[in-house]
């Protein structure tokens, strides 16, 4: 199993003025990473992390993850937004994906080709750009492109753990961006809260969030989840609440094949 302190050297990826976005390049680099994760997730959001070092967000799909980070050579090379990258390959050889634990896979696994799990994505407030989300989303373009990703997935989280503050947004995904069955993941039986809890009109059939449009159910959704629906991502079966990290978590599904013209020209093109 490889270990922080034996990382693989640096990938660069496309740089913008004074910001780099490229692959963690060693212990140091990670647990920077980790350090913004535990200020985001723990200090800004109230999770309730039990990792086991002061200060960190750490489990153990860190030590064989790839990191990718934004940093700020500005400021003497702070990271100030990280994403972590699983690759089919490597889960396979070192207890399977992070995703596992809140939701049945198999329908993605059976998809040929290599799978890339998102997870773990946080930007430091003060860079929460659209500059800074185009150069992660560079990153990533550019790590498909090297391992001919296939399929994108990973545990999307909407704030909040309030089932009913979410049903609104929760039955707008089931309405309107559910995965194609072949491709559906489903909550595990155990963990698994309903997307389409609302109630059904009588007079139309028609759900409520139907009934208020489009526009005002999403907007609850985190920027990062509206991007990845827009360019053709879907949503698996059922939500599960993660109570450690205060959200509640929906499969999002990206297939490389069934991406947006406008996104595969603007960002895969400029990736090469």
């Amino acid at each position: 199993m490889r270990t922080l302190n034996a990382a693989p050297a640096p990938t660069a990826f496309p740089a913008v003025a004074r910001f780099e976005v490229r692959l963690a390049a060693g212990a140091r680099e990670v647990d920077a990473a980790q350090a913004l994760r535990h200020r985001v997730f723990h200090d800004e959001l109230g999770a309730t992390l039990a990792s086991g070092t002061p200060g960190r967000d750490v489990d153990a799909f860190d030590a064989v993850c790839d990191h990718l980070i934004i940093i700020d050579h500005g400021t003497g090379g702070a990271v100030v937004g990280t994403y972590r990258l699983l690759r089919r390959s490597v889960a396979e050889r070192h207890g399977g994906f992070y995703s596992a634990t809140e939701f049945d896979l198999a329908p993605l696994l059976d998809h040929p080709g290599e799978l890339l799990e998102l997870g773990r994505s946080c930007v430091d407030p003060a860079y929460r750009s659209g500059a800074t989300m185009q150069l992660l989303w560079q990153g990533i373009a550019t790590y498909i492109l090297r391992h001919d990703i296939s399929m994108m997935f990973g545990c999307a989280s909407l704030p909040g753990t309030d089932i009913d503050a979410l049903a609104p947004t929760l039955a707008y995904l089931h309405s309107h961006h559910l995965a194609p069955p072949a491709l559906r993941a489903r909550a595990l039986p155990d963990r698994r809260v309903a997307l389409d809890r609302l109630p059904t009109s009588a007079a139309s059939g028609e759900t409520v969030v139907m009934q208020l449009g489009a526009r005002t159910a999403a907007a609850g959704l985190p920027p990062l989840l509206k991007g990845y629906l827009r360019v053709g991502g879907y949503i698996g079966d059922g939500a599960v609440i993660d109570r450690a990290f205060n959200t509640t978590d929906v499969c999002l599904i990206v297939p490389m094949d069934e991406l947006s013209g406008k996104y595969a020209k603007h960002f895969l093109n400029r990736a090469h």
